[in-house]
């Protein structure tokens, strides 16, 4: 690591000359990063939040616009995600359901085994339908129901989770069957759609507590979009997941 011969903000680092290829960077914050005169070619980058935190610019053009549409091409029923009315919200987690099923049908027909592969240290398919459970447990039942005990064993937690002081035993850490793990995500998406077919606009405008910020008020509105992103960025990794473990990896 070089320094920079011009004055840069306290605690800022450069880098100058330097090989990292086949770096692998995870839960790093790189906002604001520039990088100039690099290379990167084959470069890989997942960033669930980016069309929250603004733009990404590449070569001088704002791309996230183009990403965005791009994979609403590649996930028809995505662009629905921000449904902000009763009935919208039904197609979303109608056109969310239709989707999954499709993928879960894709996997009943690969080797026995495949549910539990991991692929670069990611959750495997089952352990993401079991994050998903926990998903719906924070943001529908936690979240908007404001249940006491909301989360169900089988659920994957997350990093938020255990930073949020949570008592983790409240998950089991025996391994569940993958007909237990469907069973809990069935049971699950049920109870999402239950909901959203009696709520109404004047519940969606409620205010409810963020479950991981207490102190910032979500609409009730914010908890079911977050679900339904959650859905849509677990999906596309599952996806890509399956398709490197049918090309070997």
């Amino acid at each position: 690591m070089a320094e920079s011969d011009t004055p840069r903000p306290a605690g800022v680092r450069e880098f100058h000359d330097e090989d990292l290829s086949g770096a692998r960077f995870v839960r790093t914050d790189l906002s604001g990063a520039v990088l100039r005169g690099v290379h990167v070619d084959g470069m890989d980058l997942e960033a669930p939040w980016l069309l929250e935190s603004g733009s990404l610019l590449v070569n001088g053009v704002d791309v996230v616009p183009y990403v965005d549409a791009e994979l609403d091409r590649r996930f028809p029923g995505r662009a629905q995600r921000r449904a902000g009315d009763p009935e919208g919200l039904r197609r979303a987690w109608a056109a969310l359901e239709t989707t999954w099923a499709a993928t879960c049908d894709r996997v009943a027909t690969l080797p026995e085994g495949t549910v539990d592969i991991r692929v670069d240290g990611e959750w495997s398919f089952a352990e993401t339908l079991r994050h998903l459970v926990m998903a719906t447990d924070t943001w529908l039942g936690r979240a908007i129901l404001e249940l006491a005990a909301p989360y169900h064993p089988i659920g994957q937690p997350n990093v938020e989770y255990a930073m949020d002081g949570h008592d983790p035993s409240v998950f089991s850490s025996a391994q569940a069957t993958y007909a237990e793990v469907l069973a809990a995500r069935a049971d699950r998406q049920t109870m999402v759609r239950s909901y959203l077919a009696e709520v109404t606009d004047d519940v969606l405008a409620q205010e409810r507590r963020n479950p991981w910020a207490p102190q910032h008020p979500e609409t009730v509105l914010a908890c079911l979009h977050t679900i339904l992103e959650e859905e849509w960025e677990h999906h596309r990794y599952a996806v890509r997941d399956l398709d490197a473990i049918e090309r070997g990896r």
